[in-house]
Order: structure tokens, then sequence, then C-alpha cells
């Protein structure tokens, strides 16, 4: 008998909630409260701040469905799983396995108004750099980029692709909100040098 579902169903939920339950958080946000709540967007943070980012979308946008971005992969399989349990839809796939069709589910999602919450560094990186393609999206549609800047005062950083990092229980956690507005562009170059810039100034997060 697998252990996977009980252990994405009951016990990875659980453990997280009980683990976020003890961390102080500090909120510095920078955008509009009601507008954070109330509109389409991309929500974002980087693939080794999970941990925390998951439930931050809850946070953000408790009246909304969050629709999230998962791997097709064997870890993106026990991460929907813990997604669902804790009340998320999934989005399933990547920019390497069936990227159209996760395109074509973020429109609809986004064209009812909804959440799509993401790591544009996931699934395999590079560590902390937005892909091309969550990027072009959102420039084409005029759908804005809410980024969570995520740090831990303690935590164990494990040495994986993304640098994942596990919070300490009763550790402080710093979070930055971030509007991007990805302008209008017209050629693949101007989108990869926003792409450069823009993980440059978020790489710390």
């Amino acid at each position: 008998m697998s252990l996977l579902p009980v252990l994405s169903g009951h016990l990875i939920p659980g453990t997280l909630k009980a683990l976020i339950a003890t961390l102080r958080i500090t909120m510095q946000n920078t955008l509009d409260a009601t507008g954070v709540k109330t509109e389409k967007c991309i929500f974002a943070f980087w693939h080794g701040k999970m941990i925390y980012g998951w439930l931050l979308a809850q946070r953000l946008f408790p009246e909304q469905d969050i629709h999230a971005v998962v791997s097709l992969s064997k870890d993106g399989e026990i991460l929907s799983r813990t997604l669902e349990k804790l009340g998320f839809t999934m989005i399933r796939g990547s920019s390497s396995k069936g990227s159209s069709e996760v395109k074509a589910a973020m429109l609809a999602e986004l064209g009812q108004n909804g959440i799509v919450a993401i790591t544009p560094d996931g699934p395999r990186g590079p560590c902390r750099s937005f892909k091309y393609g969550t990027l072009r999206l959102a420039s084409e549609q005029g759908v804005p980029i809410i980024f969570a800047a995520i740090r831990y005062d303690k935590a164990i950083q494990l040495k994986s692709w993304d640098r994942f990092e596990i919070p300490a229980p009763f550790s402080k956690v710093n979070v930055t909100l971030h509007r991007i507005c990805v302008p209008e562009m017209n050629s693949k170059q101007d989108i990869e040098q926003f792409e450069r810039q823009l993980s440059k100034q978020l790489a710390d997060g």
C-alpha cells in the first residue's frame, strides 16, 4: 500500500499548519490592501520559499479560490495532494511538460478574475529566476504579478537546486509584497531582458 495518500493528504498538511501557526509574521505591504484581495493576478514566490508561500496566498486572498500551478513530477504529485487538502485547486504542468495546457488553464481562471499562484522559478530552476512564459502571459494579458519576498530569520537550508528553506518553529518571517506590472513587449529579447532585471531585483526574497 502506498504511503503517498496518507502523507500528502493528512500528515504533511497538518504538520505544515502546525509549523506556520508558530511563526511570527511581519507584513510589509506596499500595496493597497483592498486591491490585493479583489483583483485578478498571478501570485508568485520562489520555489524554495513554498513552506510559507502557499499559505500566504490564502491569507492574502481569503475569499477567493486559488489555483496553484504544480508540475507533473513525482514531487509535484505530493505537493498537489497536499495543496488540494489545504483547499487549493490544481493546474498541473510546467514549462517543460504540458505548457500549452497550463497557459490555457491560467488564462481561463484569470478570465474569471481568479487568482493563480505559481513559483516562477519552478519546477527545476534556474533558482530565483522568472520563467519566460509567466512574464509573457502577464505582458500579453495585462495581468499584474504580486510577488512575495519571504525571509526567515532562522531556517534550515537544504542543498537542493532551489535552496529550499524550512523555517524554525517560532522564528520571525518578514514578507514584502511587490506589485509587478509587466509592460507590453513586442519581442522575446525584450521579455528576457526584463526577466533578468526582475530576477536580479528580487533574488534575495
